[in-house]
């Protein structure tokens, strides 16, 4: 589906790890365009001897630590068996990844030998150096799976492949042997590097995009002939700010290429029912103007925001007239409901949306009679849903969905539009699901804004003021909070934790307008609405100031870190990962990368005073003043590209010198105690974090440790057995 996620996907400091789960087979199944370069980001001023005593104070949480990394990997076991959409059915045979080879079996004779495609182990090897400066280690060469394609006829198979630790990617094109042939590992006909995004237009020709950076500008044509190969540029993209893709419509019928900055959108397609398979644009790009396309019966259905307040409807054009000119409304969403994804099944028009309170619902638009759209709701507790792409062989008239929610694990789900029937695949789902509420909420924002809450408990809300909460913040680039299902935070809730998620401006989850409210010069209601969360939170009875722990990623730092300078008392511990906190001091910088591109979202305060001044008043770092802050727990990457280590190693330093100045003027006589502020800086990882499973583990089982560390909780105890 991911129809939004391209229209974000230029350039832009988000965390959406793409990361290798228990629960998994080794295909990521939200492979987005947030890959990195892994060259570190280091200053002249970045010495071992600083990073060393920045980072000291890690090992009071060692034990602990290890205590939680055995509870943590026991958890991820037990949701091993959780279904997802890593399988791929073609006409013949079904394919699959297991111990870093893909197998395909045949669809009739299930009880041969799986065959083997592709063996991962032709690529893996060597050893690679990671580390920061002369503290480099060894790290082994692994190849993993981000995403495969199958051709047409299922002649050819097309897999992406990510290098783990140098970042590299590579794309491996097998030429399948005939049914009941196995393939050979010499019908590897092709590598390309360096590629992001393909699609097979026809069984002999693949376009794909390549990654330079952290851009991607160009797409190629690969031809395969009997007599060869032959690689053509099919477009190029002038503008640092667009981000380029390739996407294959549902029904196969056309290919698009997808141009997207966050403010403007073209799309260029060819009709693959034609032996003429030249690009044509469908709209020229202009100001503000965000589309997407899909197929339908020689009619483009398009989602664009041209509805009321230049947020999401549905229209329709002709395939042989597709500019706006002709664009006529099929549907458009009534106030208050946000429109999240569009897909195109059989005859109808599928839309994930969020109510006007905050539910995640379906919207079924038959495109013959559109006025006689209808609502499927879905489970209470549903917060992310991922459709698969169907097979080669699936069926074209029902929608495969994976619904999940940070602490209940996917569930299968089956709709037919025809009868609106939402049926589930998992017959023991409910062992999972039922035992949690889910509240949605809202908190007044100090302009009069009612602000989204999700919140996660075990026990009525009366009975939370004993509780630890902890807090989830994000609100940039006008992206929801990531709500996909995470077996950490399934634990904190089987342990009497309370979860909350702040939908604050500058996210997507009201809408486009959501985002444009706090960008630029609006940032500051961001930090104002999470504050006004916080306060909603503790006046209705759930937890107190100390126990609640703030922890966002990425941008999200930016309003986390603000609201600890104005507010410190608020919470008692915040867990940071690859923040971003020096907005001023990186946006001052045309060199490093993103600045030009995020001028849309944080403003120019070199050539705009008054974006200068908008921004030094919110600024994490340039903001902290002496005064007892709450602990904090910062995890940086060195091979981070999107956000420069320099900038939290600046944000600590002299976080640690003001807490210093404030207690060294306090009377010795005061109880306060001093906060801990820790920085966790992993060799060899990017902006997502490490990609192995046990280097993760220890990631998340150090920020268990610092959470109970810090909010004084006693050591969790054993889970209770299940009745069943």
């Amino acid at each position: 589906m991911a129809v939004l996620s391209p229209l974000l996907r230029s350039s832009a400091r988000l965390f959406t790890p793409c990361r290798l789960h228990f629960w998994e087979l080794p295909v990521c199944k939200r492979i987005t365009w947030l890959v990195l370069s892994a060259q570190p980001c280091y200053t002249s001023d970045t010495s071992v001897s600083t990073v060393d005593q920045l980072s000291s104070g890690l090992e009071r949480y060692k034990d602990l630590q290890e205590f939680f990394s055995r509870r943590l990997k026991a958890t991820y076991r037990r949701f091993s068996n959780t279904p997802d959409h890593s399988v791929i059915f073609g006409h013949h045979h079904v394919y699959f990844i297991e111990d870093d080879v893909i197998y395909r079996m045949d669809k009739r004779h299930s009880e041969k030998k799986p065959e083997q495609v592709l063996n991962l182990g032709q690529f893996s090897g060597g050893v690679e150096e990671v580390g920061l400066n002369n503290e480099k280690r060894k790290q082994k060469i692994q190849w993993i799976v981000q995403r495969i394609r199958l051709s047409p006829q299922e002649k050819h198979l097309a897999a992406t492949l990510k290098c783990h630790p140098m970042e590299e990617l590579r794309c491996v094109v097998v030429r399948l042997g005939q049914r009941n042939l196995p393939p050979h590992p010499q019908h590897i006909i092709m590598t390309l590097e360096k590629v992001f995004g393909f699609e097979w237009a026809t069984d002999d020709v693949l376009f794909y995009t390549t990654l330079d950076g952290l851009s991607s500008s160009t797409v190629f044509r690969l031809d395969l002939t009997s007599s060869g190969s032959k690689i053509t540029p099919v477009y190029r993209e002038t503008q640092p700010d667009m981000f380029v893709e390739v996407a294959l419509s549902r029904d196969r019928q056309i290919l698009t290429i997808n141009c997207n900055s966050r403010t403007s959108s073209e799309v260029l397609l060819s009709d693959l029912t034609t032996s003429h398979l030249e690009p044509f644009v469908v709209q020229p790009r202009q100001w503000d103007l965000l589309y997407h396309v899909e197929h339908w019966r020689k009619w483009l259905i398009i989602l664009a925001n041209t509805g009321p307040g230049q947020d999401y409807q549905v229209v329709q054009a002709p395939l042989s007239e597709p500019s706006l000119a002709s664009w006529v409304s099929l549907f458009t969403p009534g106030p208050g409901t946000a429109v999240k994804d569009m897909e195109i099944v059989g005859d109808y028009c599928i839309l994930v949306a969020r109510s006007p309170v905050n539910d995640l619902i379906l919207i079924v638009v038959p495109l013959t009679h559109p006025k006689e759209s209808y609502i499927v709701q879905l489970p209470s507790w549903a917060c992310a849903i991922e459709t698969k792409k169907p097979g080669l062989a699936d069926q074209q008239n029902e929608i495969e969905l994976l619904i999940s929610s940070p602490v209940h694990p996917p569930v299968s789900y089956c709709l037919s539009p025809k009868n609106g029937l939402l049926l589930s695949g998992t017959a023991s789902s409910s062992e999972y699901q039922d035992d949690y509420i889910t509240t949605r909420l809202e908190a007044c924002s100090q302009d009069g804004t009612l602000v989204p809450v999700t919140l996660f408990h075990a026990v009525p809300v009366e009975g939370l003021r004993h509780t630890p909460l902890l807090v989830h913040v994000y609100g940039a680039y006008g992206r929801d909070i990531n709500m996909d299902f995470c077996p950490e935070k399934r634990l904190l809730l089987e342990q009497g934790w309370a979860l909350a998620y702040c939908h604050i401006r500058g996210g997507g989850e009201r809408g486009l307008s959501w985002q444009r409210q706090a960008r630029v010069e609006g940032k500051q209601r961001g930090v104002e609405d999470a504050h006004a969360c916080l306060q909603h939170l503790f006046s209705l009875g759930v937890s107190s100031p100390s126990l609640t722990a703030l922890t966002a990623c990425s941008a999200g730092g930016v309003p986390v870190g603000a609201l600890c300078n104005r507010h410190a008392h608020m919470v008692r511990a915040v867990t940071l990962q690859a923040p971003f906190l020096d907005v001023l001091g990186t946006m001052e910088d045309p060199n490093l990368p993103l600045t030009l591109e995020d001028r849309d979202e944080w403003g120019d305060p070199v050539g705009n005073p008054k974006h200068r001044h908008i921004i030094s008043s919110y600024c994490p770092l340039h903001n902290i003043t002496p005064q007892c802050y709450p602990s904090m727990l910062l995890t940086a990457y060195s091979g981070d590209a999107r956000v420069p280590l320099t900038g939290v190693l600046k944000y600590t330093k002299q976080l640690k010198k003001a807490v210093h100045t404030h207690f060294s003027m306090k009377p010795k006589s005061e109880s306060e105690q001093e906060p801990n502020i820790v920085l966790n800086i992993q060799p060899g990882a990017n902006h997502h974090g490490p990609e192995d499973f046990e280097s993760i583990l220890e990631e998340k089982a150090l920020e268990l440790a610092f959470l109970y560390t810090e909010l004084g909780l006693d050591r969790p105890r054993r889970p209770r057995k299940r009745k069943r």
